[in-house]
């Protein structure tokens, strides 16, 4: 199978970073895995990340952590989808990703395509759906009533892959007044098209601008620079509030910060289900099945930003840099093998 995959860590200044490569096709499904026929893939954070943490030491390995495809063929303990069925679903980084025209994944994390939408504009959503779901929902515990609220939450980075879906899940789900932050003037437009009440800058005090909102801040979630914003987390977060945080701060927040207002601090990480086969990681694929008829029915829409064209090294590796650069509004998708672009 055609795949593109990485044997050193290196930046993505270095053509060599990403390969394009001949690789054996998966087995034959077993348990309860599928065998996906690839049609697109989108780039996260934790594409690049393990990129240059991976050291996979010349032996090839396969990024990818967001595909739409085709199912081919279903382990024989498989009940939830059958060959032929579209799917979309965001993988276990503790197996190969889904940069390959061929790959294998466990159907209780994956859901079925939205029929609306294109395998393009279906791969930008599972990850960040689950990631800003589980982190809104499970990990914080906002109520999923739309009666309003006089609390707000708080999404730090809302124009990033997980912030677009995140401000969308809590407008259609919630009753609390939805507040983002973005600092350049079409990220800040972003955030209000994907439904924001309000938008602040995260380039200028956060503090100062939360205290005119007239509400009080009853929970944050922060996907970006969170060791940047934590001070200023920390002062508007209300008491008995809840913090959860997605990304990798160099030095650990100082969660005695928090102890005055008797609030609690939450990690979310999308993978812990799948890594540790935990008991509900079904819910992966309910919850995935409900993104994709929220999607269907338009009260979601897909945060897919731009399409950088086949799936090869080159285009891969053009999406990696971009998302390196931490200005990229939504997710870049990548779709089908072929020729450079």
């Amino acid at each position: 199978m055609r795949a593109v995959a990485f044997t050193s860590s290196l930046p993505s200044t270095d053509p060599a970073a990403l390969r394009d490569m001949t690789l054996p096709d998966p087995p034959a499904p077993t348990g309860r895995d599928l065998l996906v026929e690839v049609r697109a893939v989108s780039v996260n954070p934790v594409d690049t990340k393990v990129r240059m943490r991976g050291a996979p030491d010349g032996t090839p390995r396969l990024l990818g952590f967001d595909a739409a495809g085709v199912v081919r063929a279903a382990g024989p303990e498989a009940v939830l989808f059958r060959p032929g069925d579209a799917v979309f679903y965001a993988g276990d980084i503790t197996r190969p990703g889904t940069d390959a025209e061929l790959h294998l994944v466990d159907e209780r994390i994956a859901g079925p395509k939205p029929a609306t939408l294109s395998f393009a504009e279906a791969a930008a959503v599972p990850l960040t759906a689950i990631t800003a779901w589980e982190a809104l929902f499970d990990r914080l515990g906002i109520p999923r009533d739309t009666a309003p609220r006089r609390e707000a939450v708080l999404i730090i980075g809302g124009a990033g892959g997980v912030g677009s879906i995140a401000v969308q899940l809590a407008r259609r789900l919630t009753g609390l007044r939805v507040v983002a932050t973005a600092s350049r003037p079409e990220t800040m437009e972003w955030v209000r098209g994907m439904g924001a009440h309000d938008v602040l800058d995260h380039g200028g005090d956060l503090a100062a601008q939360a205290g005119t909102l007239g509400v009080p801040v009853r929970y944050v979630f922060a996907t970006t620079h969170s060791e940047a914003h934590w001070p200023a987390i920390c002062e508007i977060l209300a008491p008995q509030g809840a913090v959860c945080l997605i990304d990798d701060p160099k030095n650990p927040p100082d969660v005695r910060m928090l102890k005055s207002k008797a609030a609690s601090l939450h990690w979310e990480f999308m993978f812990a289900r799948p890594m540790h086969h935990t008991p509900d990681m079904e819910e992966q694929h309910r919850l995935l099945a409900e993104v994709s008829r929220m999607l269907d029915a338009g009260t979601l829409r897909t945060t897919m930003a731009a399409n950088f064209g086949p799936l090869n090294a080159a285009n891969l590796l053009r999406a990696h840099a971009a998302v390196e650069s931490g200005t990229v509004r939504g997710k870049i998708v990548l779709e089908g093998f072929g020729a450079e672009t």
